[in-house]
């Protein structure tokens, strides 16, 4: 069957679209004598950690990680693992640094100090990097950056630009959200629950299209569903997140879209006392917890191996965003680890060609998030403040 997502080939094929000429991927091969270390709290610096680094300890490749570590299952990962697998290709040195605070000053300061040990093209996994490098791409005109899930712009969003320096690699995130909402009601879910993060743009398409997925299957299905939908307002797992998880469960919940950084993992400990369901986001969480049936995922760790490919075989087009979406493969389901009894590879296969190919449509206008500015006939929407 075909493994739309997870076929080497179709990812490499992805990003190159995308990346105007970034070409295949092989099987990553660690570089020998590399290791991955955690980092240490050693006062205000920022803090870097080795791997593949030069013998002083430079990088020509970083990544700087948000406040998660580069095992969160999420953006930090993703990035790392495809700057990681370039970097030991093709034995360049890299290495990854994560800042003390959660300011726009620390992402700064973090981002110089990996540009003072060498690196010339720097990674920024996540919209909290829109206005650290906003700063640094002027900053820094001759160093490149890729950011990812955001673009550049000021404090108060009243200025952006983009750089010639500086690739942002974006995701239709409605659109995954959608195929996650549809396959939950044609495996026979018909009580849904959407849990974000914060009410961010990203967070916000993901919802709208996992209602409009799940509308989309009801419809053709002739059966009612019915949805609690609720952001947290962060992106931490909390003990007030698994008892409103717990509680949906209690209450009839049959699987939930878990879409928020670690809120997820308070889903899914609440899913694991409940014996419910949990639906992943980002990358595929499968490993996670016996109770994730499917993972909305975006191709990120691929996304950055091509950005990075480009920058060094002289396709890099800095200075305009990347919009990854179904046309071209950038994200979807991750059907190969998939829990499903009743929706099979095949109707994926058929509804992700709809889906790409036009036939469905998804009202992405995300002007507060409430999902009041949907039209629904099938599907009811119990919005949780």
């Amino acid at each position: 069957m075909k493994k739309r997502l997870l076929s080497s080939i179709l990812c490499a094929a992805v990003v190159s679209s995308m990346l105007m000429g970034c070409g295949g991927t092989s099987q990553e091969t660690p570089a020998s004598g590399t290791t991955d270390t955690e980092t240490t709290d050693t006062g205000e610096e920022p803090q870097a950690a080795d791997s593949g680094t030069t013998s002083d300890g430079g990088a020509e490749l970083a990544l700087v990680t948000d406040l998660g570590t580069i095992d969160d299952k999420s953006f930090n990962q993703g990035s790392w693992e495809g700057l990681k697998k370039y970097g030991d290709e093709n034995s360049i040195s890299y290495k990854y640094y994560q800042p003390q605070e959660g300011t726009t000053s620390s992402y700064v300061e973090t981002i110089g100090l990996a540009i003072e040990g060498g690196a010339k093209l720097v990674v920024c996994p996540g919209f909290l990097f829109e206005e650290p490098i906003y700063i640094v791409q002027d900053e820094y005109p001759d160093v490149t950056f890729i950011l990812i899930d955001g673009e550049p712009h000021n404090a108060d969003n009243s200025d952006r630009k983009t750089n010639t320096n500086v690739l942002p690699i974006l995701f239709q995130e409605d659109q995954a959200g959608f195929l996650a909402g549809y396959a939950a009601v044609k495996e026979g879910y018909t009580n849904l629950g959407f849990m974000g993060g914060m009410a961010v743009p990203a967070v916000i398409r993901y919802g709208y299209g996992y209602i409009q997925g799940a509308e989309a299957a009801a419809k053709e299905m002739n059966v009612p569903v019915t949805l609690t939908y609720h952001y947290t307002g962060n992106f931490d797992a909390t003990p007030e997140a698994k008892a409103m998880a717990a509680s949906w469960y209690k209450n009839g919940t049959e699987v939930i879209f878990g879409c928020g950084g670690a809120v997820g993992n308070s889903v899914m400990a609440a899913a694991e006392e409940a014996g419910a369901k949990v639906i992943g986001v980002d990358v595929d969480q499968s490993s996670e917890s016996e109770t994730v049936i499917t993972s909305a995922v975006k191709l990120l760790s691929n996304s950055v191996y091509d950005g990075v490919k480009s920058y060094y075989d002289g396709s890099f087009k800095g200075g305009a965003t990347a919009v990854l979406t179904v046309e071209n493969n950038g994200l979807g389901l991750s059907m190969e680890s998939s829990k499903f009894e009743t929706f099979t590879q095949e109707d994926y296969d058929a509804v992700y060609a709809k889906l790409a190919g036009g036939e469905f449509t998804i009202n992405n206008s995300i002007e507060d998030g409430t999902t009041k500015d949907l039209t629904l006939e099938k599907v009811t929407v119990s919005f949780v403040e």
